[in-house]
């Protein structure tokens, strides 16, 4: 379209600044990106102040979860219980149940002897040997004689030789244990110095923290095997005196009408270690083992009964405090919630603040720099020249992404704050890409220098600074401030690619990049589209809309370009 002779007078008689603003708003694709940057501004740094979420706000939800609630298993194993003030080592613990399990009565284990004589069907009585006589037996008769050096009460001797017709294996004698075991052919009478208990019946608590220790497990356990009813523990007056009734194969050990603990080879644990299970739940996990259920019903709630290798899981419906991971878009968080329960709208506007905040000051950074060196390198020449495209050259040949690994790890390791990251990741980015600035720079500087207003300048005696910075660079403005805007897109970009390589911007900071780097998984990358389709859109029109008021900066500082 043909200017008129009063548009053309118009035009001349505006200022440069007017022409470049002029030319700019005429250039439709440039105001398309003005508006892209404004959003990008509006929607990062205003709603981060709108929105009422933190950047790190964590969102979780009460929810009913099938999980495990117990354990159950038949113990066909024997434990062995330690005896007060005389600790078994595991070593002895196991050569003791291999000599049950073999039906021995002796065993040794570190250079030491133990007797095992049976209580019952399910418990024997361990006791640690010291043989002082020894007998055989030959047909109706046992005579015991002493060991060499040792003395021996003939009533004793005659009470074991009783013992041995009778076929018991162990006796008392003055209040104090005596074990007369087969060696072979011939008899060991030894005085049982009692070491602990060996049972396949497991003490289960069904009150709170009670604990059966050693004297009250052997006292039950030999109440057990006389068919008792009931038991005390040692102690004369002050022996505790307890009930036993019997449940199922089991036994409920109970003291002033209160149940303390359980004995029985059906082992029923809670994965809450705080949980008691109770004896009614007991029986119906118990016959549902038995009938081969898959599930059943106590007290208004269904279980699962899960069987694997003679174990049994429990399993029920719990409500569960759980972090909303990747919720759908709702009312509530218009872009759902990504894999750490954070609202992905929130995460993207303080994402935007960072990735913005980086691109700026990178871009400064390398202004400054790149203006500084290549004003000096432009205005002296000669060996300043050299030198410093020298320095440029070995800064274009540094690797930038090994160097950001190194720093990465580096900081990583030394456990450096997420903060001082961002501001060493902005130093290291501003610090390799002034060299493009700085060479452009120069090139402007060594074609202006020539010109009649510098050497004016030179004339009337102004300081070297004021001439390059005063004079020189403000005509190398227009070009940098195109350089800059262009620059911009292309530090979001790398910054969105070094945190979604690990090495930028950490969680919980947000950036574009490490919004990205949160969905390494295919199956989430599928699936959830809404918890990274969005950064990846936000970091293509913001750079798309850098480049467009790039290029149209360039076409209006520069009235020779045409379209």
């Amino acid at each position: 379209m043909r200017l008129g002779l009063d548009d053309e007078r118009r035009v001349k008689s505006l200022s440069p600044s007017a022409l470049v603003v002029r030319r700019f708003m005429r250039n439709r694709l440039a105001i398309v990106g003005s508006v892209i940057i404004i959003a990008m501004f509006l929607f990062a740094f205003l709603g981060g102040i709108v929105t009422p979420y933190g950047e790190a706000q964590l969102f979780t939800k009460d929810t009913p979860v099938v999980r495990d609630f117990a354990h159950a298993t038949y113990s066909g194993d024997i434990s062995v219980i330690s005896a007060e003030g005389k600790p078994l080592s595991a070593t002895v613990r196991g050569a003791l149940v291999a000599a049950i399990k073999k039906g021995e009565n002796l065993t040794s284990s570190g250079g030491v002897s133990y007797g095992i004589a049976s209580v019952g069907e399910n418990s024997w009585v361990i006791g640690e040997l010291q043989v002082f006589a020894t007998g055989r037996k030959i047909g109706n008769s046992c005579r015991f004689t002493p060991v060499e050096g040792a003395r021996a009460d003939g009533a004793l001797l005659e009470e074991a030789e009783k013992a041995v017709l009778a076929g018991e294996s162990e006796f008392e004698f003055n209040g104090e244990l005596y074990m007369a075991l087969l060696n072979g052919k011939n008899y060991e009478l030894s005085a049982a110095n009692e070491s602990g208990l060996a049972s396949r019946l497991l003490a289960q608590p069904i009150e709170p923290g009670f604990k059966a220790d050693y004297l009250t497990l052997l006292a039950m356990e030999n109440a057990i095997a006389d068919g008792k009813t009931s038991f005390q523990t040692a102690g004369g007056e002050q022996a505790d005196v307890y009930d036993i009734r019997e449940n199922n194969g089991s036994y409920i050990i109970s003291q002033g009408g209160a149940d303390k603990f359980l004995a029985s080879s059906l082992v029923v644990q809670a994965v809450q270690t705080d949980i008691i299970i109770s004896i009614p739940f007991r029986d119906a996990i118990e016959s549902a083992m038995q009938s081969g259920a898959k599930s059943f019903y106590f007290e208004g709630k269904d279980y699962v009964l899960q069987a694997e290798n003679g174990n049994y899981q429990i399993k029920t419906e719990q409500i569960t405090h759980v972090v909303s991971m990747y919720e759908r878009p709702s009312a509530a968080h218009w872009l759902g919630t990504d894999g750490n329960g954070m609202d992905v709208v929130t995460r993207l506007m303080y994402g935007g603040r960072v990735s913005l905040m980086v691109g700026f000051i990178v871009v400064l950074i390398s202004i400054i720099i790149g203006v500084i060196l290549g004003g000096l390198s432009g205005y002296f020449g000669g060996w300043v020249d050299a030198v410093i495209m020298r320095a440029v050259d070995i800064f274009n040949c540094i690797p930038s992404i090994p160097l950001y690994l190194i720093v990465g790890a580096v900081m990583e390791g030394n456990k450096v704050d997420t903060h001082a990251r961002i501001y060493v990741l902005m130093f290291m980015m501003g610090a390799l890409t002034w060299t493009g600035v700085a060479r452009i720079v120069r090139g402007q500087i060594l074609s202006l220098r020539e010109q009649e207003f510098m050497i004016a300048a030179e004339a009337t005696g102004l300081p070297v600074r004021r001439r390059i910075f005063r004079h020189l660079v403000p005509n190398v403005i227009p070009q940098l401030i195109v350089i800059a805007t262009m620059n911009l897109g292309d530090v979001i970009l790398a910054e969105s690619t070094l945190s979604f390589l690990g090495l930028g911007v950490k969680y919980p900071l947000a950036s574009w990049g490490n919004i990205l780097y949160s969905v390494n998984d295919m199956h989430v990358m599928t699936n959830y589209l809404y918890c990274w389709i969005p950064a990846g859109f936000l970091i293509l029109i913001t750079v798309l809309g850098f480049n467009f008021v790039g290029d149209g900066l360039r076409d209006a500082f520069d009235p020779r370009m045409k379209r």
